[in-house]
């Protein structure tokens, strides 16, 4: 956290007492992302909160890169049972066998996606708006009902609209910045399709 920041007001949830925190609700939550890498992560690192705290899983997203070397794709595509048990013996990381194996199978489906439209990103432009919308209050949205229930037709696990719509609100689709908060407004001016 920069001198500057100390004193400007953010979103209720953003932990004052946690740097990570912090850093990334000022430098990441909310802004777009089209790179398929970091919405592969993004989209991996979200199913694994379900029914935890996002703060639980950004304390441990070092970990988690470390031990899905960096969310590349096609090494994730690798793993086998005895990856699965290194990971399941990684305390860094949340451990939990139906999420990893989720993990993979999830990047299978991302891959057949990314196969059939070229892109991640594109797929997610059939269902999302260039434009970021303003709404702070939601949890689900017609939007994340739509592609969470693509994307479970389609396979993927620990999808559903709540974590999909968490998702799309920390890669921009939404701008789910408080009014009070000081990017409420800086974040509207970056369109999806920057």
């Amino acid at each position: 956290m920069t001198d500057r920041k100390k004193n400007v007001n953010r979103c209720f949830w953003a932990n004052p007492k946690n740097p990570l925190y912090i850093k990334y609700h000022d430098e990441e939550w909310g802004r777009p992302v089209h790179d398929d890498r970091q919405l592969l992560e993004q989209l991996i690192l979200e199913s694994f909160q379900a029914g935890l705290s996002w703060e639980c899983v950004l304390n441990k997203r070092e970990a988690f890169r470390e031990a899905f070397d960096g969310f590349d794709r096609d090494a994730i595509l690798s793993y086998d049972e005895k990856k699965i048990d290194e990971l399941m013996a990684c305390s860094g990381i949340i451990r939990n066998r139906a999420k990893i194996k989720s993990a993979i199978s999830n990047t299978v489906v991302f891959k057949t996606i990314q196969e059939e439209f070229g892109s991640f990103d594109s797929y997610l432009s059939c269902f999302c708006p260039k434009h970021p919308i303003m709404d702070h209050t939601s949890t689900t949205s017609a939007i994340s009902d739509t592609l969470s229930a693509d994307l479970r037709k389609r396979g993927m696990k620990f999808v559903g609209s709540t974590t999909i719509h968490a998702f799309l609100q920390s890669i921009g689709v939404f701008n789910s910045h408080q009014p009070d908060c000081f990017l409420y407004h800086k974040n509207s001016d970056h369109d999806r399709a920057d």
